[in-house]
């Protein structure tokens, strides 16, 4: 091995290691630590960010990257250790400019609002959050500015989680959404008592619904051995190690859909996680290329696998042992249909697949108007209602359902709710090419077999982990662009079927 590469490898790998002590510190946070840990734990957490800035952005790294630009022009691009020095390079190019102390506050920041924003939306009470979110944005402009002048400042933080697009490409994506969802969406609601979703909603044993959460993901690839389930009041997903792989959800024992949906769309982003090549563990290289390709898997296994009618031909009878009194005398296609019923409601996370794209424009724009000076925070809750009021026709009861009800902000993820909808997109060009490949998919959902979509993605997809930018996997694997089309297609074919609609 190249000695100047070994030293790489060797201090990158001792980086990697105090990024994910700091996740396994985060994810403890968010389910198992006590309230009153939560000044403690910020300090942990902005000592672990501060050395392992340090260590990244020193001269030291800066000078290896640059005396190995001829050994990787040496090799072939799609090699691990040139995909390695390259990567290695562009986020030391992006974290370079970010002083060591200004990480540290943000991480500090960012796990002392957490815990305010538990307690706000526990007494939906915006207030006791607002002096967080104002210090969150303060320190948002700083990081900003650590970066120059740019075309549109929101692209610096759209760039830390879906590399290389811009504001403007993702406006012009959601300008198409949202001209084609609104109609979509209008037709659906003229037939609105098409569904009838009444059996969604009664007691639902937590218990039972996590067994039978188990048992499905179980079967998408979800392993005892390598991976855990835990409750949480706001679902994500994190991985320690391709082999480490933590999920969670949040039940509720009046609605069934949010553990079940939850739990399949958390599990996605585990597949991702550990599906990457083991010869990438411990280096810059494992995990997803980026949030929208991430969001692209929880949405899919959510969606396109979980939501779909060959699906539940398998599981319906499985969910009906699991709560007799609740589906019994329910038929499947009743069930089916309740769970893709279309109906503009608060919650983002329990939004359908047509209305879901509303949730995700209204906060991409509240995110720029926020940090272009145009919306001041104070006015947040009620900009917040105004828009859900005009664009998904709902009133909001009161800030836990409205303008508290994601935990993003309070960790200062601004610039990661437009991946979701991108992921949407990107799914569903995944889903025509997959289709095409696997034609009898559907046929083996009716079985419970999804070993061939999970190796199917496996051998595409995650395998690579971050050796390839978003546009390189973009033509690798779709053949070009972004396109809404494909999830359009799937929308109105879907509910032309459930609703009648032409």
């Amino acid at each position: 091995m190249n000695p100047k590469y070994a030293e790489l490898k060797n201090r990158l790998m001792e980086i990697y290691d105090l990024t994910r002590a700091g996740a396994v510190l985060e994810w403890d946070q968010e389910t198992m630590m006590p309230p009153k840990g939560g000044q403690a734990r910020a300090e942990q957490l902005a000592t672990l960010a501060h050395i392992s800035h340090e260590k990244f952005t020193s001269p030291e790294i800066g000078r290896l990257l640059e005396e190995l630009r001829p050994f990787e022009e040496s090799l072939p691009y799609e090699s691990d250790e040139a995909s390695l020095i390259r990567v290695a390079r562009r986020d030391y190019q992006k974290q370079s400019p970010v002083p060591a102390e200004l990480t540290a506050e943000m991480t500090r920041t960012g796990a002392m609002a957490r815990e305010a924003w538990v307690e706000a939306k526990n007494r939906s009470d915006f207030k006791l959050f607002l002096p967080h979110l104002e210090k969150t944005i303060e320190l948002k402009h700083r990081y900003i500015d650590c970066f120059g002048a740019a075309d549109n400042p929101y692209d610096i933080l759209l760039d830390d989680y879906e590399r290389d697009m811009t504001t403007a490409e993702v406006q012009q994506i959601f300008e198409v959404l949202k001209k084609d969802l609104v109609p979509l969406i209008a037709a659906i609601r003229a037939r609105s008592d098409a569904v009838d979703d009444r059996c969604l909603h009664g007691y639902f044993s937590t218990d039972r619904q996590r067994e039978f959460c188990l048992d499905v993901i179980s079967r998408f690839g979800f392993n005892i051995d390598s991976w855990r389930l835990d409750p949480t009041v706001h679902p994500f997903t994190t991985s320690f190690a391709i082999d480490d792989i933590r999920i969670t959800t949040h039940y509720y024992e009046n609605f069934i859909n949010a553990a079940i949906f939850g739990c399949m769309h958390e599990c996605g982003h585990g597949l991702y996680d550990n599906g990457s090549d083991s010869v990438l563990e411990r280096t810059l290289l494992c995990g997803g290329a980026s949030l929208a390709w991430h969001e692209s898997q929880s949405r899919m296994w959510e969606n396109l696998v979980g939501r779909s009618r060959a699906f539940w031909k398998f599981f319906y009878t499985k969910l009906q042992a699991a709560f007799p009194d609740r589906f019994k005398n329910v038929e499947m296609e009743t069930f089916y249909r309740a769970i893709n019923k279309v109906q503009p409601s608060l919650i983002r996370m329990e939004a359908d697949e047509a209305t879901y794209g509303l949730h995700i424009i209204l906060r991409f724009e509240l995110e720029q108007e926020i940090l272009q000076g145009k919306l001041h925070l104070q006015d947040l809750p009620e900009a917040w209602n105004a828009r859900m009021k005009a664009y998904l026709g709902v009133d909001v009861p009161d800030d836990a359902h409205g303008v508290l009800q994601d935990t993003h902000w309070a960790w200062g993820s601004f610039g990661y709710f437009p991946t979701y909808s991108l992921g949407n997109i990107i799914g569903a060009q995944l889903w025509e090419i997959i289709l095409t490949e696997i034609p009898d998919l559907y046929t083996q959902f009716e079985h419970s077999e999804f070993s061939a979509l999970r190796e199917w993605l496996r051998e595409h997809l995650y395998k690579y982990g971050r050796k390839f930018t978003p546009p390189e996997l973009r033509q690798r694997i779709l053949g070009g662009p972004i396109d809404v089309g494909p999830f359009i297609r799937y929308l109105k074919h879907k509910y032309a079927e459930i609703y009648g609609i032409s």
